[in-house]
């Protein structure tokens, strides 16, 4: 992959850079997402470093990114103009907003550009041929977005494994190279697949292990030990025929579980599952909490963290590794009640003595609402679904199309 650097004089040119300005906003879905405030800018705080180079290099910056799912139309809930406004100011410089993706307002906004200043371009998503199943469709999209620059720079690590017109066709139409983040990505990523130093350690929450399987199957055969939590766990507790009361299961993944934990025995791999866990006979924040043995599940209760004594083994685990790769939060992390598993893992990956990945999503999103800062840890990856696809072995396209 080139760098920016490898592009040339950037002075006066006009570069299309793919970002990635998918962020959370405050509170629920409004007729705009004017009115809302970004409660995690971490994404675009990663953008910061790639646009810095080229304003500085005189270029005319215009940014392609997009916002939540809008389904291929104009969606005013779904609207950049926060990120824009957040964009603006942490480059401490205006960042002209376009009102439409490819029409009028796009023309002219990038029409007015001087050497150095920064336009966005309204969610490419508002379009349909953005995500389009249809190659040619998102071909034809991706013409119009070619129209905008002399050169693309891929720099939304959060999209690149996806075949979309902003992220794949539209680095077949300009010359092109990757930004900072996206090759820092790749790096890191390389460094958890390429001979990892060991202990390599793996650390799976989130919800739902049906998520989560290929890379389970993936990691098995490369990493030491396979660290679970999360609403995921109840599905193993099951397969190993532990009541789980009203927890979040997946029944339809009990077996292929039971293969990964009879796998992992045979090959003399390690996989750490919680003996306690918190449980509360509701899901909601201000739920009376109690805390159980795993295998002791009561049939009215639900699992919403690791128990105290899990969340000591498993920091353990994770402080005595050389590389560890997280992604997942333990528990309903944004509740106090129910965060303490993830802080915990979250504590001992800033004390380990290597590599520390946080692999993006919602574990990204949990570290800095427990009030960790990013350069506590190694790597704070911006793209959760990119990151596991990398670790499954699957081939990203929006870095293969990268010459």
């Amino acid at each position: 992959m080139k760098s920016v650097a490898d592009l040339g004089d950037l002075q006066g040119k006009r570069v299309v850079i793919r970002c990635d300005m998918n962020v959370p906003l405050s509170g629920t879905e409004t007729s705009s997402a004017s009115g809302r405030t970004i409660t995690d800018d971490g994404r675009i705080r990663a953008s910061l470093p790639t646009l810095n180079q080229l304003r500085d290099a005189g270029a005319k910056v215009v940014i392609l990114a997009h916002l939540g799912r809008p389904k291929g139309a104009p969606d005013p809930k779904y609207s950049l103009a926060p990120a824009a406004r957040r964009l603006g100011e942490l480059l401490g410089a205006e960042v002209k907003l376009a009102t439409d993706t490819v029409g009028p307002s796009a023309l002219q906004t990038v029409a007015s550009l001087a050497d150095g200043e920064v336009a966005m371009l309204e969610n490419v998503r508002f379009e349909p041929g953005e995500t389009s199943k249809d190659p040619a469709e998102r071909d034809a999209l991706a013409e119009k977005y070619a129209a905008f620059g002399d050169y693309f720079v891929s720099d939304g690590f959060g999209v690149v494994h996806r075949k979309q017109a902003s992220v794949y066709e539209l680095a077949q139409k300009l010359p092109n190279a990757a930004g900072s983040l996206v090759k820092n990505e790749v790096e890191v990523l390389k460094q958890l697949t390429e001979d990892p130093a060991r202990p390599y350690v793996v650390v799976l929450g989130g919800a739902k292990v049906s998520d989560k399987l290929a890379v389970i199957a993936n990691l098995i055969k490369t990493a030491d030990t396979l660290v679970i939590g999360g609403g995921m766990v109840f599905t193993f507790l099951a397969a190993q025929g532990y009541p789980v009361g009203k927890s979040l299961l997946e029944a339809d993944q009990i077996e292929a579980v039971q293969g990964y934990l009879n796998q992992a025995a045979s090959g003399g791999k390690q996989i750490v599952l919680p003996s306690d866990i918190i449980v509360a006979p509701e899901f909601a924040a201000d739920s009376p909490a109690t805390v159980v043995s795993a295998n002791a599940i009561p049939e009215d209760q639900l699992g919403l963290d690791i128990g105290p004594e899990s969340a000591k083994v498993f920091a353990s685990v994770v402080a005595g590794a050389k590389t560890v790769f997280w992604n997942g939060p333990m528990g309903v992390a944004e509740w106090e009640a129910f965060a303490g598993g993830t802080k915990a893992v979250a504590q001992a990956l800033t004390e380990v003595d290597g590599l520390s990945v946080v692999g993006g999503g919602d574990s990204a999103a949990a570290v800095r609402h427990l009030g960790f800062a990013d350069d506590a840890f190694g790597h704070i990856s911006t793209g959760g679904g990119a990151s596991l696809e990398y670790l499954e072995g699957k081939t990203l396209p929006g870095v293969a199309v990268l010459s």
